[in-house]
């Protein structure tokens, strides 16, 4: 009995500890708000923990991996223009040698869209890495679905 009870109480703890280790830096939300009868702006806004730092969709070649989205075709919508960005901080970063574009605790991306009724639901993914001063995680891929009415 007391060696089940031991064995149980380990697990909980490697358990416990597995889950802490899980790094979950970025939280991301998504809204529409329609700016005509047929048209309307897509707001993705990624909240950034203290600390770290997410990189802009313009990294030049050899860099951090950029933040891209990748909208799901649809004969709902169609997109208008290029999806868009605030003013990011540049930085030198002796990891990549370079300077590199990013953004700290939060920034929201826009992008316009045409709709072919009075609602859509615009469906996609985006990809994006963050980074600390310690250390980078790896690329993470996130599904989202935003409604349109």
């Amino acid at each position: 009995m007391k060696k089940s009870i031991l064995i149980t109480a380990l697990f909980s703890l490697l358990f416990i500890s597995a889950q802490s280790q899980i790094l979950k830096p970025i939280k991301w939300s998504y809204a529409a708000k329609k700016t005509g009868a047929n048209t309307a702006t897509i707001f993705i806004k990624a909240t950034i923990d203290q600390g770290w730092h997410l990189y802009s969709q313009f990294v030049k070649d050899g860099g951090p991996v950029k933040t891209t989205f990748s909208f799901k075709p649809s004969k709902e919508y169609s997109l208008v223009g290029k999806t868009l960005e605030p003013k990011a901080i540049i930085k030198y970063e002796d990891t990549f040698k370079m300077d590199v574009k990013y953004f700290e605790h939060s920034v929201i991306f826009q992008q316009k869209i045409k709709t072919n009724g009075k609602t859509a639901m615009v469906k996609g993914t985006v990809e994006s890495m963050v980074c600390n001063d310690k250390q980078c995680l790896p690329p993470e891929e996130v599904s989202f679905n935003v409604a349109v009415k």
